[in-house]
């Protein structure tokens, strides 16, 4: 019984995490796409700022950058909520993976499918949507479900800043019951959710797969 109790206390983080997870789903596949378009375009300024940008995420610590949104944007008079700092964190980093993610999908498909697309009276915007973008998501769908689990873990990193997300519920139980079964209960959430996301990613690529012949 103290074990269930211990559960539903846990599982009351899992609405904060899963809340930050969509959220940064949301917001950063779109801004990834968007920045891939420029870091493949021919402006030199933009693809030159989203470089600076895609380096400036890769090199330090999510954790870093989610202390410096909580802690050190207050100092320049920019207040936000935890969920706010988190969001905004999340969201810019993972749009900055995705960037690089997106890019090298858009860069694998082959320049004679460019120019067979302009032969056939295609614009840029047609030639991405119809045929480009298709195909490189296909070929990211992998790498897609990688990061995918990583925001899963990652969103862990939020009890640093006060939040109740379901490691922090855990260490507080663990803390007042003494006991090492709430890391374990952790653990296994954690491990659920990783794998409906491999189940559902690898649902994805086949059907995918599928639609594309």
């Amino acid at each position: 019984m103290e074990s269930f109790e211990m559960l539903l206390y846990i599982f009351k983080g899992l609405q904060l995490t899963t809340l930050l997870y969509l959220v940064t789903i949301i917001l950063s596949i779109p801004l990834g796409l968007l920045f891939a378009f420029c870091a493949t375009g021919k402006n030199i300024i933009l693809k030159k700022i989203i470089a600076f940008y895609t380096w400036i995420f890769f090199f330090f610590s999510l954790l870093l950058q989610l202390f410096f949104v909580y802690y050190g944007l207050p100092v320049l008079g920019i207040k936000l909520t935890a969920f706010g700092a988190a969001s905004l964190t999340f969201a810019v980093n993972y749009a900055a993976y995705l960037t690089e993610i997106f890019r090298g999908g858009i860069e694998s498909i082959d320049e004679g499918q460019y120019e067979a697309s302009y032969v056939l009276g295609l614009n840029y915007i047609q030639t991405m949507k119809n045929i480009v973008l298709p195909q490189a998501i296909k070929n990211v769908l992998p790498s897609l479900g990688n990061e995918a689990i990583t925001l899963i873990k990652d969103t862990a990193l939020i009890s640093a800043i006060g939040m109740a997300e379901i490691l922090r519920n855990s260490k507080e139980l663990v803390t007042n019951k003494f006991s090492i079964v709430p890391f374990i209960l952790c653990a296994f959430i954690y491990l659920g959710l990783s794998s409906v996301i491999v189940t559902l990613f690898k649902y994805i690529e086949k059907n995918y797969a599928k639609g594309m012949r």
